[in-house]
């Protein structure tokens, strides 16, 4: 009823009643079951390796990549509610439990330990520090606690691994697992995880006024204009990946785009060019969040594809010399998937760019990813609230395993909190 009640108040875009909204399914919904089932209370960390349907926990393990997002939403949390109540708690359990195990000797962040915190390797024989995406949700973890918390420590932390991602990216020795770049070529994750990391540690830098603050607020426009100059196309949309020198490639590596990606990133580049008082930066983000959503929206069924061929569709172009390429079999077995992180990404992104920019369109695009998003991923028992991950084309569960065996509230619950902001700051229609 709730799900109905909404659909039809959403085409006003109503500050006060989508707040309700996003209040009552944040707080109603996702918050309840990791409160109660996310907490390790014995070791410290989180728990975050359950099912698609929420329904079992399968692994005690704790992947650093989750365990320090979990850290920023209950962060965020604390900041939401003034400081107040019990989620600065929780989040100081996990950033103590990643300050005594997280780092290896060689200042990396292992990338998987088990629940008392010794290191695993996630691959017997790949050793313990296999993905810089680690270090860098680390760092956003780790920011955003010393930005609410006042705890220096946090912080010396956050730039601790940051140091030490920004050298192995001057060196060229970043590991990308589970999805390795191929030799020759650049990904668009790796500018755009750095925008987000370096925008959000340069505002926990600033706020404890310190003097590195303006050399990571410009990393973040660095790699804001590395994805503007050598990955985005003159049609407005995002190449996943290129040459290193920046140009095209003619092969289903090149020719494909993540929309959920695309989308996500376009927000990171929004905050930062609002920093930057950057208006031009904001409509071009703008203008890329829509043109994404229109090539990676399923017309048939609802719902963003996975993946799609830059000019919509399934992926398409030559396999030549790639075909043991784990993203290329992703491309092929995956491409139509629904999943319920682009989704999330694109209702706060379509909202904060329509916020910004006042075009009807993006309004539109909106209401489309609203009325799928919350038809097709809350899971019908409400005894449980956390969504459902991931979804065929035409809206049926899948169980499968998507990049990693780990389910954690980021992604919505910070969707959902960045939406709740907006919103707070709003009044009336928008």
């Amino acid at each position: 009823m709730l799900c109905l009640l909404a659909q039809t108040v959403m085409a006003e875009l109503n500050a006060r009643k989508l707040l309700l909204f996003y209040e009552e399914q944040l707080y109603g919904d996702i918050l309840p079951f990791w409160l109660k089932n996310g907490i390790d209370k014995e070791y410290g960390g989180y728990f975050t390796c359950f099912t698609n349907t929420s329904e079992e926990l399968l692994s005690d393990d704790k992947y650093i990549w989750s365990q320090a997002r979990f850290i920023w939403v209950l962060s965020r949390l604390a900041a939401l509610e003034g400081g107040k109540g019990e989620y600065l708690g929780l989040a100081r359990s996990g950033v103590r439990f990643l300050q005594e195990n997280a780092l290896l000797e060689n200042g990396n962040c292992a990338f998987l330990l088990d629940r008392r915190g010794n290191p695993k390797e996630p691959v017997p024989g790949s050793g313990y520090d296999t993905s810089f995406y680690a270090d860098c949700f680390a760092i956003l973890g780790f920011a955003e606690y010393a930005r609410i918390s006042g705890e220096r420590g946090a912080l010396d932390f956050a730039l601790k691994v940051y140091d030490s991602v920004i050298r192995r990216l001057q060196a060229k020795s970043i590991r990308t697992e589970p999805y390795p770049i191929p030799r020759g070529l650049k990904t668009h994750g790796v500018p755009m995880i750095m925008v987000n990391t370096c925008d959000e540690l340069s505002k926990a830098l600033d706020e404890f006024g310190h003097l590195r603050t303006h050399e990571v607020k410009e990393m973040s426009l660095h790699y804001t204009h590395e994805i503007i100059s050598d990955f985005t196309t003159e049609d407005d949309l995002i190449l996943e990946m290129v040459r290193e020198d920046g140009e095209e490639i003619d092969s289903i590596l090149g020719t494909y785009i993540n929309p959920g990606h695309t989308i996500e990133d376009m927000w990171f580049i929004i905050h930062c060019a609002q920093r930057y008082g950057d208006s031009e930066l904001i409509k071009r983000a703008a203008r890329i969040v829509k043109r994404t959503m229109e090539v990676g929206w399923d017309t048939k069924y609802g719902g963003l594809f996975l993946f799609v061929n830059r000019d919509g569709g399934e992926p398409q172009g030559d396999i030549g010399g790639f075909e043991d390429d784990e993203m290329v079999r992703k491309l092929k077995n995956d491409w139509d998937n629904k999943l319920w992180w682009p989704h999330s990404e694109a209702l706060y992104s379509t909202l904060l760019s329509y916020n910004l920019t006042k075009d009807k369109g993006l309004a539109e695009l909106y209401n489309k990813v609203h009325h799928y998003t919350f038809a097709a991923f809350p899971n019908p028992d409400k005894q449980i609230g956390e969504w459902i991950q991931i979804r065929d084309r035409q809206g049926r569960p899948e169980t499968k395993v998507v990049a990693l065996p780990v389910k954690d509230p980021f992604h919505i619950a910070r969707s959902f909190m960045l939406i709740i902001e907006l919103l707070r700051g709003s009044s009336g229609d928008f």
